[in-house]
């Protein structure tokens, strides 16, 4: 698995090439919105359980102007299509949501597989490190700065919503 993270990494951000931005980025938890908020999520009850805690992901990164809604649908289909070439089946299902694609949602789909925050939180790690393997992290001195969500919003991702795809949810924002 970690072979096709690298390849799909080493795709997107290659067409990013030739940019560089040095970012700072601290992650801020903050308590689960109000109702009204929860309300709003349209696909909540949908795809996940109505998120039961949510951050606000703060990064300096800037989102590159041609970050556009098909951007954000080739980084989700080549990652899926990397995926389903595998000979096993995929423990989670990555996908973008919104009239311009830039809510990424990300569903466990096995029961024994990120089936918890911490395991969320591994998951992101490992595609953290990953990202950091690539070319345009190292050419743009980002490696030791940036993370998976600066990854996203690079590519002008919005909010990602992580999901056991049974009882659990934790959405981010990312500004």
């Amino acid at each position: 698995m970690t072979e096709w993270l690298s390849r799909m990494f080493a795709l997107t951000l290659l067409a990013l090439a030739g940019v560089g931005i040095l970012a700072e980025a601290r992650a801020q938890t903050t308590p689960p919105a109000a109702e009204a908020e929860r309300a709003s999520d349209r696909d909540a009850n949908y795809y996940y359980p109505p998120p039961q805690s949510r951050e606000v992901y703060r990064s300096i990164a800037t989102t590159l102007a041609d970050s556009t809604r098909e951007r954000r649908l080739g980084f989700v289909i080549g990652m899926t299509r990397e995926m389903l070439n595998y000979h096993y089946a995929p423990q989670f299902i990555m996908f973008a949501k919104g009239d311009e694609a830039n809510r990424l949602i990300i569903v466990a789909i096995t029961d024994s597989a990120y089936n918890t925050l911490y395991r969320a939180r591994a998951l992101f790690a490992m595609l953290t490190a990953i990202a950091r393997l690539t070319p345009y992290f190292k050419e743009n001195a980002v490696s030791a700065v940036y993370n998976f969500f600066d990854l996203c919003k690079l590519l002008g991702f919005t909010q990602l919503t992580w999901s056991d795809g049974k009882t659990i949810a934790h959405q981010v924002e990312i500004k």
